[in-house]
């Protein structure tokens, strides 16, 4: 499964799983692009340590929701590598909040970022990843989009459209063979999940058949199979990975 000559974006990369996934493709010998919006601090320390090893890194700051930045972006990795053979989309953002209590700004915001951020990433590679010997498109879902979640139906709904864009998107590049796959991760312990409440967290081990939250690099090792040629004859997927959970 080595990727010696990938060119990797992933977006949201400075930290949480997007940081555990650059890192991860990058230990297995690709060129990765370290996304962030604002946090450069932490996308700078992704990017030594994959620096201090054999891997090759270069920073990348967009807001993804924003059209005219992602292009900009594009532009410069275009200039650095040539263009781009593996896109993660990771970057996300959660507004909890009950629905009845929910604003039309807390519903927005969370469209504009996980589901317009996809748009955009995904329209300014298109054409690399299509035309690329074995392109890769893997967007990064949740459970939370396949089961709902109390107090997030922005953050489910932009998980859950996820799944129709990664089949469609399969279908339309097949036929130059390259593939999209979608991973829909648990509960992992990331900042994400050490704001949620002690007891709530103790609720959701309770549904977990394996007894424990996922690590990143439970996570990280799953897009790395997608990113690879083991995984050319599947596409158009939605990977579990969140411990034997139901939905």
């Amino acid at each position: 499964m080595m990727l010696d000559d990938r060119t990797c974006l992933v977006t949201g990369a400075s930290r949480g799983i997007g940081r555990g996934i650059a890192l991860e493709l990058a230990d297995h010998g690709a060129d990765v692009v370290v996304n962030y919006r604002s946090s450069e601090a932490a996308a700078r320390e992704v990017r030594d340590e994959i620096e201090s090893g054999p891997g090759q890194a270069v920073l990348a700051r967009a807001d993804v929701s924003d059209y005219g930045e992602v292009q900009s972006m594009y532009g410069a990795i275009e200039e650095e590598f040539g263009g781009v053979d593996v896109l993660v989309n990771n970057a996300g953002i959660t507004a909890d909040t009950k629905f009845d209590n929910m604003s039309r700004d807390e519903w927005e915001r969370v469209i504009d970022v996980n589901l317009g951020g996809v748009f955009n990433c995904t329209k300014a590679c298109y054409d690399d990843i299509q035309s690329a010997d074995e392109g890769r498109l893997i967007n990064i879902s949740s459970v939370v989009g396949q089961e709902g979640n109390y107090g997030q139906a922005n953050y489910a709904t932009t998980k859950s459209g996820l799944f129709g864009f990664t089949r469609t998107i399969a279908l339309e590049i097949a036929s130059e063979g390259s593939t999209a796959n979608c991973v829909a991760p648990g509960f992992v312990e990331t900042d994400m999940l050490a704001d949620v409440p002690d007891r709530v967290q103790e609720n959701i081990l309770e549904r977990i058949p394996l007894d424990r939250f996922a690590q990143v690099e439970d996570v990280a090792g799953i897009v790395r199979f997608l990113a690879s040629r083991d995984s050319s004859y599947m596409t158009g997927q939605v990977l579990g990975v969140n411990g034997g959970m139901e939905w």
